[in-house]
């Protein structure tokens, strides 16, 4: 009871004191708080003179501390004290009171009955300060030799209110203000400078980690700007409806990202259920939060406390996670758990204050900053880590893209290659038969029907062999290979065949052949008739008719080399000026948009275009819609033999003894295919073998001159039957007998495996007899050794 009455005594003493005793800030004791008193007001409508009358009713109470908090309030506080001058000189001091968000903040000063009043706070434009500074600074002027009174109105609209009072002479208030630029400097700098970087991040990782990172610590600083007057003083010096409500809109936007952040982080989606839902309930709270806030201002009173304690129990939240996931055995990344730690104690440091858990000093006042540039640094330490973790995890995903990628090639490759197989193998029977049928004595009708059929395998062929060349360009494997030819033969057997297509249409068909044509030429005769027949293929596609001229123009060249000048030209449907650009794109067709009227897959002239450029030549093209198009082709090639040398009969059989030839075929078709050719090259002595298993037990048995090899075979294929050939001792005595590859794969691989294997020679189906002749006699010379 004595304790009771004794702490009684002490407030009423201190109160007195504090009522009585003005404060010398050159001479007195102690500070300024610990002469003042201050009162709630119940009635919000008091003025000055009600409060010096003593009309007002209201109790004063001694501060007990130098930034006394009275918690979340909308209610009317009083503050007086004295201040006196015992100098012979005016002097000037400068008066912080208040936090920089307190809406109303006026300063009356008290002379005899003399009442200067000055304003302040947030709820007024930014000029109408007495002192043009963030926070709420009065500018005090006492007269020499005097005793001034001083009252201090404050109000807020439901934040935190405090109520301190400190007194600065002008070096001194500098000296501080100074101090606070420079660290408020480097605290912001921090903070936006991490949040651009992060945003960066996220626009070259596509990580949401990132963007939530980086738009949390930008509300954090816009929250502590808003705080700090920054915001009031820079960006809304009006004050007015978004002003008073910047600080609950930043926070409630920094505890939404920091929520977001920390789950995706932390992997929570993926870890525990619960916990998710944790997470979403708190996002449920923001929002709900966020929409009080815009309805009246008593829901926006409430925000101000309910904000703060979901602040807490997300920050709880947080803790949680990290020990639940620990106790899990995953894998946590140290930095992030030391800048959560630094996070949760300025944060709760700062939340607790503002709730009166804690008491009002530099620390806990300026808590949630110190915890705020701690977590930025260390967390910025982490999400180098998960920058590092992120490009181990891209590195391999690339290796893994690539693995995937090479593996889609080789199962393109495949794909090619058993296309390539599948259909040239029956086109290869349907030529054969046609070829061979052809070469009876049959009347027109039958004659012109088999000349039907091998022109539209013709044609089928044509449109594999673009496929494949098309895939050939894109993995850059499409190249010349030059070999000896007769360019005059190559043109008219290739003219011949589309002048019997275009006769058919009804078209005219001239062709010219210059005299000077040389016999033999070194080029890839191959990809030269590829590129006229393309040529010429168009002008009979688009041409429904009228006329194809087909002129071959030659010019000897002074570095002993041929150009040959072609010109294709028709009076087909042309072609409009506007997409002449997209000629020799792939495709082309559908880019013309002819609705499909004229057939093919559109990639002839893309490849012509490819290959003349391997050709180091030229190609223009003409046209005029409705009017024909003219392509001018321009190469040059090696010249071998300027004029044609007499011929001497060229025979397959060898010094008067039959040539023996081992066929290895497992198709049918193919097989009787290949023994008409043969036979109607006189050579009949030949044995059919099935697969390569059934080819070595026949070499064992029987001597052979030469080897033509399919390639895709069940059992034992013709890769594997070859490379038995030349390197097992049981057939080292045959070991250098010519093998030439027959095969339905027209495949860049499949031609360098052949090659690689010990082949001698290489040709595709369907097979051309007169191209098989020459490739026998080729290898002629091996096989007269072996005989």
């Amino acid at each position: 009871m004595c304790r009771v009455i004794l702490l009684i005594f002490c407030l009423f003493s201190s109160a007195l004191f504090a009522q009585n005793t003005p404060f010398n800030p050159i001479e007195s004791k102690g500070k300024l708080y610990e002469y003042a008193l201050f009162a709630k007001a119940e009635n919000p409508n008091l003025t000055i003179e009600d409060i010096i009358s003593n009309q007002s009713d209201i109790v004063y109470n001694p501060l007990t501390s130098e930034n006394q908090s009275v918690g979340f309030s909308s209610d009317d506080y009083w503050l007086t004290f004295s201040l006196e001058n015992t100098t012979n000189q005016e002097n000037t001091y400068y008066l912080e009171t208040a936090r920089p968000v307190t809406d109303i903040a006026n300063l009356y000063q008290i002379n005899n009955n003399d009442i200067k009043h000055f304003s302040s706070g947030d709820a007024i434009p930014f000029k109408d300060r007495q002192v043009k500074h963030r926070k709420t600074i009065f500018k005090i002027i006492l007269p020499k030799n005097s005793e001034q009174k001083f009252y201090i109105h404050l109000k807020s609209d439901g934040e935190t209110l405090n109520l301190p009072l400190t007194i600065y002479s002008p070096n001194e208030f500098w000296k501080v203000n100074y101090a606070e630029q420079l660290f408020l400097g480097f605290f912001y700098g921090l903070l936006f400078l991490a949040s651009l970087i992060y945003l960066f991040f996220f626009t070259s990782l596509s990580n949401k980690t990132f963007v939530y990172y980086s738009i949390y610590v930008f509300s954090i600083a816009l929250m502590q700007t808003a705080l700090d007057g920054i915001i009031f003083q820079y960006l809304l010096p009006f004050g007015g409806y978004l002003n008073d409500r910047a600080v609950l809109i930043a926070a409630l936007f920094s505890n939404f990202f920091l929520l977001k952040y920390c789950e995706h982080f932390l992997k929570v989606k993926s870890r525990t259920k619960l916990i998710k839902y944790a997470f979403k309930v708190l996002y449920v709270v923001v929002i709900a939060l966020g929409l009080l806030l815009f309805i009246n201002d008593k829901t926006k009173e409430l925000v101000y406390p309910i904000s703060n304690v979901n602040g807490l129990l997300s920050l709880i939240l947080i803790l949680v996670t990290l020990f639940y996931l620990r106790y899990k055995n995953y894998k946590i990344d140290s930095f992030f758990s030391i800048g959560i730690f630094f996070l949760v104690i300025g944060l709760m440091g700062f939340v607790m204050n503002n709730l009166s858990l804690l008491p009002n000093n530099f620390i806990t006042m300026n808590s949630a900053k110190f915890g705020i540039s701690f977590e930025v640094i260390f967390l910025s330490l982490s999400m180098t880590n998960l920058i590092r973790d992120l490009r181990l995890e891209k590195e391999s995903s690339q290796i893994d893209a690539l693995n995937k990628s090479e593996e889609i090639s080789e199962l393109k490759s495949y794909f090619m290659s058993n296309i390539s197989h599948e259909l040239r193998t029956p086109i290869n029977a349907i030529m054969g038969i046609a070829a061979d049928e052809m070469d009876k004595k049959l009347d027109n009708e039958s004659q012109k029907n088999f000349e039907i059929i091998k022109h539209a395998s013709l044609s089928l062929l044509s449109n594999i062999n673009d496929i494949l060349d098309f895939e050939k360009i894109e993995k850059r494997e499409l190249q010349l290979r030059p070999n000896p030819f007769n360019p005059k033969e190559a043109i008219e057997q290739i003219s011949n065949n589309w002048q019997r297509m275009a006769e058919q249409k009804g078209l005219k068909y001239n062709i010219n052949v210059s005299e000077s044509i040389p016999y033999s030429v070194l080029g890839d005769s191959e990809r030269f008739v590829q590129v006229i027949n393309n040529v010429l293929s168009n002008a009979v596609k688009f041409t429904s008719y009228g006329t194809i001229n087909c002129s071959v123009i030659t010019t000897n060249t002074p570095n002993g080399n041929t150009n040959f000048k072609i010109e294709i030209s028709d009076t087909g449907v042309g072609i409009d000026v506007d997409k002449k650009n997209h000629l020799f794109n792939s495709f082309g067709q559908m880019r013309l948009n002819n609705k499909r009227r004229f057939g093919g897959v559109g990639l002839g002239l893309s490849i012509v275009k490819h290959l003349i450029g391997l050709f180091e030549g030229e190609i223009n093209i003409d046209s005029e819609l409705g009017r024909g198009t003219k392509v001018s082709i321009s190469i040059d090639f090696k010249t071998l033999e300027e004029s044609q040398p007499i011929k001497e009969p060229v025979q397959v059989k060898t010094k008067g003894n039959e040539l023996k030839v081992l066929i290895v075929e497992d198709n049918e078709l193919n097989q009787m295919i290949m023994k008409k050719i043969l036979t109607k090259l006189s050579i009949t002595d030949f044995k059919l073998a099935a697969n390569g298993k059934e080819a070595l037990e026949l070499l064992k048995n029987n001597v052979f001159d030469i080897i033509l090899m399919d390639l895709q075979m069940p059992v034992m294929d013709g890769y594997e039957t070859t490379t038995i050939i030349r390197n097992n001792p049981p057939f080292s005595i045959i070991k250098d007998i010519p093998i030439i590859a027959v095969t339905a794969d027209a495949t860049e691989t499949a031609r360098q495996k052949v090659i690689a294997v010990g082949m001698n020679d290489y040709i595709t189906k369907p097979v051309n007899r007169e191209l098989l002749f020459r490739k026998i006699n080729m290898h002629k010379s091996s096989v007269l050794k072996i005989a």
